[in-house]
């Protein structure tokens, strides 16, 4: 979780916001608590957003059918303000990874974890049927993993089957490649059993750290979906015939989610979960999830922001708050291998950037623009969601927000650093690494996970390295070359690195990397690529 921007909002209808857990094509997640002292997730559209009244009565029929979703293996929606100046959604926060984040970090999970896992997904998405829903974006990142179970998450697309087209209003199909059903793929009616053929996806990638259809581009991906068998890997026995029925190409053919559950958990999802479903390293990093939360939980009735910025710019939200102090809890223990904190802000004080301290997940760079083009052709348009919340992908925007391109660079940014006399080269308010969220073709293809490493150069010298993670999985590395540089911006050449994936774009780019508050922008005019831009924090 980061700290709350001078730009972003510090409460949402009821809800005090804590920090920032994550930003989608749509609008940005928040952690919120509410005056009661509940933990709540809270989604607020992208602003411009508000002003397109098709958008908000798509938002507003969307929250009513995930208000009617809820069980032991779901996230249910507490409450949501489709009409607010912006609109946005709360749901109930579980601490817990992603299952794409925890099998990233960690490989497979064991076998009857996995089972568990099924078990627990399959009753909820039988109660989702039995709604008249249909989820139609099962996959490891909507999957979170909570010491209580398995949590099925981000009902922003589910659509009533009774009527309802199977199309966005963009007239492409909503799923994720490599784990839509091949009916969704190719526009055909979509039903329960899509969610099933997903949850067989899901299954196989949990079981075995890779996805049952491997592929370098999303053309692939979904041509595999479509014409090829699964590849099951390690899988053996009952659990591989039960993902290999579920991955059928006939809908009709595939088990039911109450059968899928039957046979992975006879006695219930409740009594596998029960006896302790996570391996041990697993629990450890929940637990010490959850301590953080009880961190930030600990002020009591101290108000909650950002924290302390050198530049006083007013964003879209208005001016920032005072950045309050929070006194440390008194009998939370600190974990014995928690990230190390910055120092307090006031002796016997915590500063909320140290309650909000998590690792960065993994990353990488995948950054061709052929995903837009198969897709197309295909008739397939992957909405992906980011970070392990609740997220409503209805319609692809621009993470960088309003501000990106015109945002006042912090002081530290905004004059040339002291000791950098030569202008040639990198202030020090540019080196480190930093990550965040991209978007190409002005901001209508999600394209992962950036992260940028800059370093000590002069001009002509190679000045760091950029990796993008897609929305499928696919890493393509660039080496960013150094064109000129002032404390304002930095110019310089990106091209892709030996050794990618055929997918990647090896052809030469021209970047530019521009302080944002704290944060940096990052703009490449790579057409190829979808003119991709990103907003990253400093993650080290």
């Amino acid at each position: 979780m980061q700290p709350l921007d001078v730009d972003e909002p510090t409460t949402v209808g009821p809800y005090r916001l804590l920090g920032r857990l994550g930003s989608g094509g749509m609008g940005r997640v928040y952690l919120g608590r509410s005056s009661g002292g509940r933990t709540v997730a809270v989604k607020i559209v992208h602003p411009h957003f508000a002003l397109d009244e098709e958008f908000r009565a798509r938002f507003r029929r969307e929250v009513d059918a995930a208000r009617r979703v809820g069980g032991a293996w779901t996230a249910s929606v507490l409450d949501a303000d489709p009409d607010a100046r912006v609109p946005w959604v709360a749901t109930a926060y579980a601490a817990g990874p992603s299952l794409s984040a925890a099998v990233a970090d960690r490989g497979p999970l064991p076998i009857h974890s996995v089972r568990a896992l099924g078990a627990g997904l399959a009753e909820a998405l039988a109660a989702v049927h039995e709604l008249g829903l249909v989820h139609r974006d099962v996959k490891p990142s909507n999957v979170l993993l909570t010491l209580d179970g398995p949590l099925l998450i981000d009902f922003g697309i589910a659509r009533a089957t009774d009527g309802t087209a199977s199309l966005t209003s963009t007239g492409v199909s909503i799923g994720s490649p490599g784990y839509m059903s091949p009916e969704q793929i190719v526009g055909k009616g979509v039903t329960g059993a899509a969610d099933v053929f997903s949850l067989g996806a899901v299954l196989a990638y949990a079981a075995t750290g890779e996805p049952p259809f491997p592929g370098d581009s999303s053309a692939a991906l979904l041509y595999k979906v479509v014409h090829e068998e699964p590849e099951l890997g390690s899988l053996t026995g009952d659990l591989r015939e039960l993902v290999a029925a579920c991955l059928g190409k006939d809908p009709a053919a595939r088990p039911s989610p109450g059968e899928v559950a039957r046979r992975l958990a006879p006695e219930g999802a409740a009594r596998l979960v029960a006896g302790g479903w996570l391996p041990g390293a697993l629990v450890e990093q929940v637990s010490r999830g959850a301590v953080q939360l009880l961190n930030l939980e600990a002020a009591g009735d101290v108000a909650s922001g950002p924290v302390g910025f050198s530049n006083p710019s007013v964003g879209e939200f208005g001016p920032p708050p005072v950045m309050p102090s929070f006194a440390p809890p008194a009998s939370v223990p600190e974990p014995r291998d928690a990230e190390p904190t910055a120092p307090p802000q006031q002796p016997g004080k915590l500063s909320v950037s140290v309650a909000a301290t998590s690792a960065p997940g993994a990353s990488g760079r995948g950054r061709k623009v052929s995903c837009t083009v198969a897709l197309a052709v295909a008739g397939a348009l992957a909405a992906v969601t980011v970070g392990s919340v609740f997220v409503f992908d209805l319609l692809p925007g621009d993470d960088n927000g309003s501000d990106a391109a015109g945002g006042s660079p912090s002081s530290s940014a905004s004059s040339e650093v002291p000791g950098d006399s030569n202008p040639t080269a990198v202030p020090a308010a540019y080196l480190g690494t930093w990550e965040g969220q991209a978007t190409g073709l002005g901001g209508s293809l999600p394209m992962g996970t950036f992260r940028v490493t800059l370093h000590k150069a002069d001009v002509g010298e190679e000045l760091g390295t950029l990796r993008q993670t897609d929305p499928v999985g696919l890493v393509c590395n660039d080496v960013l070359t150094l064109k000129s540089v002032s404390a304002k911006q930095i110019v310089a050449t990106s091209v892709g690195a030996k050794g990618n994936h055929a997918g990647c774009s090896q052809a030469a780019a021209t970047v530019r990397i521009t302080p944002v508050g704290d944060d940096l922008n990052y703009r490449s005019d790579s057409a190829e690529s979808g003119n991709p831009t990103a907003r990253m924090s400093k993650i080290k």
